[in-house]
């Protein structure tokens, strides 16, 4: 797989009471490294070690991460990189991995997830892959949203339909692991009816054939 251009950044302004928060990306490496991290961004390990990954991401060929920043502070972010080698989905040649998005807490609310997702689709450079992303129920903010798990799942599956992905059934394991478990797909305007194909062919590996 090879090096992803990136559109010219974008951007987008959220006012919120306290002031603006910038919605903005690709963000390179060295810009984040001049940045920190809200310490309620939590979801998916330490914030520190969330902001390390995030550089890491920022390193990679074809990773892109876009953030929600209040003033010099990262409060919202999202990523965007290919799937691991370990996974069914790294066999595929055109797939990128949304691989995490989150808002802290204290910035929900203000249409902040939805700015990240659509800002990042505006990049023409996703019209040209599948995007995945896989969502596990232990990584949900239940606690802080006052949702149930099941509600949660729906509350994800609209916002992600906001650009177009679709909830989709798979043999996966790691999806089957719990009911509320999901795998989204967006298919990009420009992906070809072939790799539409080797994509459904990955959906099921694990069915017998009777």
């Amino acid at each position: 797989m090879a090096t992803i251009q990136p559109a010219v950044q974008a951007g987008k302004e959220i006012n919120i009471p306290t002031g603006i928060v910038f919605v903005e990306g690709p963000v390179k490496a060295d810009v984040l490294a001049n940045l920190s991290i809200n310490q309620k961004l939590t979801n998916f390990r330490a914030p520190e070690r969330q902001y390390e990954s995030m550089i890491i991401v920022a390193n990679l060929p074809e990773g892109m991460v876009y953030i929600a920043r209040y003033g010099n502070e990262i409060v919202g972010y999202i990523l965007f990189h290919y799937p691991s080698q370990y996974s069914r989905w790294n066999k595929h040649p055109r797939i990128l991995e949304l691989g995490a998005i989150e808002v802290s807490q204290d910035y929900k609310r203000h249409g902040i997830g939805t700015s990240l997702l659509k800002v990042a689709f505006e990049n023409p450079v996703m019209e040209e892959f599948v995007v995945i992303t896989t969502e596990f129920f232990w990584h949900w903010d239940l606690k802080n949203s006052g949702l149930d798990v099941m509600s949660y799942q729906r509350m994800l599956n609209k916002l992600f339909s906001v650009v177009d992905f679709r909830k989709r059934r798979t043999d996966d394991p790691d999806i089957l692991e719990h009911p509320a478990n999901m795998l989204m797909v967006r298919f990009g305007s420009m992906v070809s009816k072939a790799y539409v194909n080797a994509f459904e062919e990955l959906i099921y590996q694990n069915s017998l054939v009777e």
